[in-house]
């Protein structure tokens, strides 16, 4: 596959010199694996809570690939998965997509100072020379003196400091450029967090906030996946998604508290990650460059606790497409505001470079969400579109979800009546104009898959690229 276009793309728009008096900068954050979390009542975000009220929430915001590598190289290039054949984390997107179509080449054009720590792209597949500055070494957390499994996922309290994590140093990357008198303006800071995404090995303060006996379990029927087509019970299914044996059914998993261990891990990881963006947040506030800087935070896809008996991303479920998305913009946003309208984070690109003056490349495919920036009711007609793996999408829009597969195997949610997706409507005639209206939405053309691995045709499980 040739890469796609890109001169083209790139001269068929200029960027105007403008006084950077007249720019506002960006503060652009992003969260790894960190789900919708109102399913557990007990999980404590304060500083997610108190970004909400110091500006937008988006109730109903979702991913174009649950997946890594898929989502960060559509939010940052403009261009979907079906567009560029990248839907997992082996497809090396260097290959199909001219670096100058980046969002952070868009901006350093415009005249913006791009600096930057942690994981923003898909890591593995960098492209830190697009960056003006760049932390090249976040250094690593300590090894945990003793590991532990739950649900086949590492999780381990770690007797340490904070400042010897991972994460705790790239916030302080951007903390030290937010209180930096001397930083260039305007500027795009961007700061990647790894947590929650796993191992969930974080300071044990964090696991003491989630005993056990605390935790609450996620809404579950057994049987749920009955009901769906078959790449749907191969998805719930897949290999690397199931808990294994010898834990076997969610009946022994309960029993055993692994379940429970599970969530406990996970929570652990996400509250440690909301405490690295109170720190940042507080270097917000108090910069002298708070009322001109817009602050976007997003995560780049959800995540399955057990729902649908299945774990991990890698779905095109609620769940796993669902995840985080607050905006501060100064002069537009009313704190505490709360949008429901369904968005996908094809949107943030598009979003920027409208709030700050800079012509939107011809490239990019998602629609900018300025309206519903100013006004949360405002009137929206683009549903959120995800996609895993070469033609199997969902529809996502005004209370329902559609999903239909490479071999055409369909199921229809309706949100409102069914939150947890545990009735599958699609083969009921009384939706069939549903089914149509949400349909119309499905690409047209689905480009071959360029990652050099494909899913093994053996029973043998695969391993699962994180």
């Amino acid at each position: 596959m040739k890469p796609i276009l890109l001169a083209l793309f790139v001269s068929v728009f200029a960027l105007p010199h403008r006084s950077f008096a007249e720019q506002p900068n960006v503060l652009f954050i992003a969260i790894d694996d960190l789900r919708d979390l109102s399913a557990f009542p007990n999980a404590k975000m304060p500083n997610l809570d108190r970004l909400a009220k110091m500006g937008m929430k988006f109730s109903r915001a979702y991913c174009a690939a649950p997946v890594c590598n898929a989502s960060r190289a559509s939010l940052l290039s403009g261009l979907r998965p079906f567009t560029t054949g990248i839907y997992e984390n082996n497809a090396d997107g260097r290959k199909v997509i001219a670096p100058e179509l980046a969002l952070p080449a868009t901006f350093r054009k415009a005249g913006y100072y791009v600096c930057g720590a942690g994981k923003i792209d898909h890591e593995k597949f960098d492209q830190h020379e697009l960056w003006d500055a760049w932390q090249k070494n976040d250094g690593k957390n300590p090894e945990p003196t003793e590991k532990v499994v739950a649900a086949n996922f590492l999780r381990s309290p770690l007797d340490c400091e904070e400042s010897e994590m991972q994460d705790y140093r790239i916030a302080q990357y951007g903390i030290d450029q937010l209180r930096n008198r001397k930083l260039k303006t305007p500027f795009f800071l961007a700061i990647g967090l790894h947590n929650p995404h796993s191992p969930w090995n974080v300071p044990r303060k964090y696991y003491d906030q989630y005993p056990l006996k605390n935790i609450t379990l996620p809404s579950y029927l057994k049987g749920d996946i009955d009901d769906l087509p078959p790449a749907g019970q191969h998805m719930a299914k897949w290999a690397g998604t199931l808990l294994p044996k010898p834990d076997g059914d969610h009946a022994a998993i309960i029993g055993r508290n692994k379940w429970k261990e599970a969530i406990q891990g996970y929570l652990a990881a996400a509250a440690f990650a909301d405490a690295q963006i109170g720190r940042i947040l507080d270097a917000y506030e108090q910069s002298k460059h708070r009322d001109k800087t817009i602050l976007c935070l997003w995560s780049d896809h959800g995540w399955h606790l057990g729902e649908k008996d299945h774990w991990r991303k890698f779905s095109l479920w609620e769940e796993g497409t669902r995840s985080p998305l607050y905006w501060i913009v100064p002069g537009i946003t009313q704190p505490g505001s709360v949008c429901e309208r369904p968005v996908d984070f094809m949107s943030l690109y598009p979003t920027l470079t409208d709030l700050c003056g800079i012509p939107t490349p011809k490239h990019v495919e998602g629609p900018s969400i300025k309206a519903l920036l100013t006004d949360p009711k405002a009137a929206w007609e683009t549903p959120a579109i995800t996609t895993y793996l070469p033609n199997n999408h969902t529809i996502r829009f005004q209370g329902w979800r559609y999903i239909r597969y490479a071999d055409g195997g369909e199921e229809l949610y309706d949100e409102q009546a069914d939150p947890n997706e545990w009735k599958n409507l699609a083969n009921d005639p009384a939706f069939a104009a549903k089914k149509a209206e949400l349909a119309q939405w499905l690409p047209k053309v689905n480009h071959d898959d360029i990652g050099i691995e494909k899913e093994p045709k053996s029973k043998k499980k695969p391993k699962v690229k994180e």
